[in-house]
């Protein structure tokens, strides 16, 4: 490697506030974005040779997954770093020294060493959340910048904190993180900067941790490299990297990583993505597939291009990256489909809790209440046999949830405590994987259906920004923030989570019925509603009563009436309660109330709506 030609050095201002004396570099990134590094000063030479030995830590360890490139990269800006040149360190300087580019180089039109530095920032986060999270020292790229951050490692100080002594600023950590996420600090900024990494993947030769029932697992290969050629190496380890991070954000799967050194996983997972990268003159071509390792069957292939060529190509592999994984791994997926399908009769002993899941998704699917403490009752089993499973505490939340609001009579007294359960059965999901979006899901409903909209908002978009890829989160949000009143935003999200959801599900149908109702679209709200596939559901009924009133069809409403009259007559009984227990504001009810009696019948009579219809309709 070629002395560098950059010599300057970075002014530096002293932080006196930081018990540790950090100072802040504050500069210019080469790329024309601004910087702001925080090396700790309190011994120079002690911190960069404990900088340097992290480097070598970081290097040696086999299981840190960085290329030979991304290797160097990183001794790159360290070395230069802790050398006080950090003001060189630029795309162009890091093209010449570790790429061995010529004075040409343009990193405005050639944009591979941001996609270096893309990959060795996702192969750095994971190696801090696997190998590294004792490591004594963190160093990071971050974003907008190729000059590297050291601080000590919040976790190490954690520990080693005296129990009677308040941790200090440099160490502090947020009460709620976990081994899955920690803070970075910038002393006297007083800003903190939380890094999230949602892989969540075993090592070879592990199974799932003990206490976990056995679930799916999905052993994700290296992307072959068929051009062999420029940037394709890059492009095919960024997607590999990529689409690991974005299936190991549903927590209902584990996703495994190729073996090293040949190491043999036990047991093997029943499920392979494998596939290649080829270039072309302008685009990279992803051929991906899923395959049966028990059968050899290929459950699902398919064929997606990016240019390779263009300023966001890292945005390029992020999006193809999530539409591969919401067309595996989400509740109605690929591998949902082909699980579903093994549930027949009595499940294997060590399947049986995760069948229980895989029957509540299916509930989901026919909403027939009269499935709901049959389910109940296995997650029941589900948590009492794996106390430790976050996605069944979750569901059970869910189930319990399912099962007050679509009680009725709804009694608010007698429901708050059934909420106020599920509620708790839902934190206690979060304690045990804080990045389960399922159990932030039964956070945000049961925070919803008890009026506390603002919470649950707060819940909802939290967990939209771990997974905005699963779509049964996304449909479940948008629909409890339609009924709560804010309409455009709760029926963009159903809307989306139908286009992108592969399974029948009639839920989703049924919300897009009542925001067409709402936003004064009688006639699709008529299609909607009509597509709905839940019969047994007497909420189904009771909207396609409204939506054909409102559009004329006063017969077809009075139909959907008669339904509830003879199948849930004590729904009719106290409709105007049960209506206002569902949706948030008055003037929805209001509306809602209308339309059903533009099928011809006083709704606001509740003891005479049965009696009513017989007489406008005998048969």
């Amino acid at each position: 490697m070629r002395a560098n030609p950059y010599k300057d050095r970075l002014a530096v201002e002293q932080d006196i506030t930081s018990p540790k004396s950090m100072s802040l570099a504050v500069g210019k990134h080469g790329d024309g974005v601004n910087y702001v590094a925080a090396i700790d000063q309190s011994d120079p030479k002690l911190r960069a040779e404990e900088y340097r030995a992290q480097l070598d830590r970081i290097i040696s360890c086999p299981n840190f997954q960085a290329t030979q490139r991304e290797q160097q990269f990183l001794a790159y800006i360290v070395n230069e770093a802790i050398s006080g040149r950090s003001r060189g360190i630029k795309a162009y300087s890091i093209a010449i020294e570790v790429l061995g580019r010529d004075a040409s180089f343009d990193p405005q039109n050639d944009p591979i060493v941001r996609i270096l530095a893309a990959h060795l920032r996702r192969t750095l986060e994971r190696y801090y959340l696997t190998e590294g999270k004792t490591d004594p020292v963190v160093i990071t790229v971050p974003k907008g910048s190729y000059i590297p951050t050291f601080q000590s490692n919040p976790q190490v100080l954690r520990v080693a904190a005296p129990k009677n002594e308040p941790l200090t600023a440099t160490s502090t950590v947020n009460a709620v993180a976990s081994r899955w996420l920690w803070p970075t600090m910038l002393a006297g900024f007083g800003a903190a900067a939380l890094i999230v990494f949602t892989v969540f993947t075993f090592l070879p030769g592990t199974g799932p941790p003990p206490g976990s029932p056995e679930v799916p697992r999905v052993q994700v290969m290296q992307l072959e490299d068929l051009a062999r050629s420029g940037s394709s190496s890059l492009i095919a380890d960024g997607l590999t990297q990529e689409i690991v991070a974005q299936l190991a954000k549903f927590r209902d799967i584990v996703v495994v990583q190729a073996a090293y050194g040949g190491a043999t996983l036990k047991p093997p997972p029943r499920f392979i993505l494998a596939g290649s990268v080829d270039i072309s003159k302008d685009a990279f071509h992803l051929r991906v597939r899923l395959i049966n390792r028990e059968d050899g069957s290929i459950l699902w292939a398919n064929t997606f291009e990016g240019a390779h060529k263009t300023s966001n190509i890292v945005k390029v592999q992020s999006d193809i990256a999530q539409n591969v994984a919401t067309s595996l791994a989400q509740t109605y997926g690929v591998i949902f489909q082909a699980d579903i399908s093994r549930v027949t009769g009595q499940p294997p002993d060590d399947w049986a809790a995760y069948s229980c899941t895989l029957s509540y998704y299916a509930y989901r699917m026919s909403m027939d209440h009269t499935l709901q403490a049959k389910v109940r009752q296995c997650l029941e089993t589900s948590v009492e046999r794996f106390p430790k499973y976050s996605t069944a505490w979750a569901l059970l939340a869910q189930m319990q949830l399912e099962q007050v609001r679509f009680t009725v009579p709804y009694d608010p007294a007698k429901a708050q405590p059934a909420i106020d359960k599920a509620l708790a059965n839902a934190r206690h999901a979060s304690e045990i994987d804080p990045l389960n979006v399922r159990a932030l899901q039964a956070q945000m409903f049961a925070l919803f259906f008890s009026g506390q909209f603002e919470a649950g908002r707060q819940v909802g978009e939290k967990a939209l920004q771990l997974n905005p890829n699963d779509t049964e989160l996304r449909g479940e949000y948008g629909y409890r923030l339609a009924l709560s009143g804010d309409w455009e935003r709760g029926c963009t999200l159903l809307r989306t989570a139908r286009e992108t959801n592969p399974g029948a599900n009639g839920y989703y149908e049924s919300g897009l019925a009542l925001c067409s109702f709402f936003d004064r679209e009688s006639e699709n709200a008529a299609m909607w509603i009509e597509k709905t596939p839940v019969p047994n559901n007497a909420f189904y009924h009771l909207i396609a009563a409204a939506v054909f009133g409102k559009e004329g069809l006063a017969a077809k409403g009075r139909k959907e009436l008669k339904w509830l009259c003879v199948n849930r007559p004590v729904l009719i009984q106290n409709l105007t309660g049960e209506v206002s227990a569902r949706l948030g504001r008055k003037e929805d009810v209001r509306l809602f109330l209308g339309a059903l009696e533009k099928t011809g019948v006083k709704v606001s009579s509740h003891a005479g709506i049965c009696s009513a219809l017989e007489s406008i309709d005998p048969t």
